[in-house]
């Protein structure tokens, strides 16, 4: 019988890049990755937030380092990269994770600038990040990028348009991206997470989540963040180098669901 194992199914020695790596998803998926044997460059607005993940990543024997990242500032990103570059080599997988959530009245005052925050956060953070590792990517044997988009890329929810339109953009970008650079041994691909324990949900009353994971989500429950990061991690292996395009619901069932 000839060899079952033809591709690899490991990250060890990878470079890893996570944004918003400082709680929720980011930080399980920079914990994932760094389990696995990757090298993680913990990237985070919030630099006390990152260290700490980066910190706890290191004292478990794996290896972290921290950096402070704004993705909606090009300098900062060009700047990071950079350093992340220097630090470890090269880029072979860049999850761009970081994100902000926000609802508002389309017809409110602060609309304006909540669209403008969100959309340069959430969808030119994401490609901007992209244009500084894309060099180092192609220098990579299994280039990978991972956006994290959302169920709200692929639906809508009402007061939500600033977010669902760049979560729409990011999966525009992921497809685009896909044709344009599956020519160049990198595969890009997103998440689009449904409901998620994580920061961003915190705000909202346990008893609100329970009713809403019982009406919406098959699996009745909201899910956590590591479900999340184990399919981040499946679509970065090298074995997953057919994969690539795709926007991949991590949602208990929530879009499949009729009613």
């Amino acid at each position: 019988m000839s060899e079952l194992v033809k591709f690899s199914r490991s990250v060890a020695g990878h470079t890893v890049i996570v944004t918003g790596a400082a709680s929720g998803m980011g930080r399980a998926e920079a914990r994932l990755f760094a389990a696995e044997g990757a090298r993680v460059a913990v990237t985070d607005v919030n630099e006390d937030g990152a260290r700490a993940v980066a910190d706890e990543i290191e004292a478990a024997g794996k290896s972290a380092v921290a950096w402070k990242l704004d993705v909606a500032d090009r300098n900062d990103v060009e700047r990071v990269v950079a350093e992340i570059v220097a630090e470890f080599g090269g880029v072979d997988v860049l999850v761009n994770n970081a994100g902000i959530a926000g609802f508002e009245l389309l017809e409110a005052e602060a609309y304006e600038d909540l669209w403008e925050r969100t959309l340069r956060v959430n969808l030119t953070g994401e490609m901007r990040m992209i244009r500084a590792c894309l060099p180092h990517l192609h220098r990579s044997a299994a280039g990978r990028i991972i956006n994290i988009a959302s169920t709200e890329g692929l639906g809508a929810t009402a007061h939500n348009s600033a977010y669902v339109a760049a979560k729409h953009g990011v999966v525009g970008l992921t497809r685009a991206l896909a044709v344009e650079l599956g020519r160049g041994n990198i595969t890009v691909n997103c998440v689009c997470p449904g409901p998620i324990v994580t920061g961003m949900t915190e705000v909202i009353p346990d008893e609100a989540k329970e009713k809403f994971a019982r009406r919406r989500v098959p699996a009745r429950r909201y899910g956590d963040p590591e479900e999340v990061a184990h399919a981040v991690l499946s679509l970065a292996l090298p074995a997953s180098s057919f994969i690539n395009g795709v926007a991949l619901p991590v949602d208990g069932g929530l879009l499949v669901q009729n009613t």
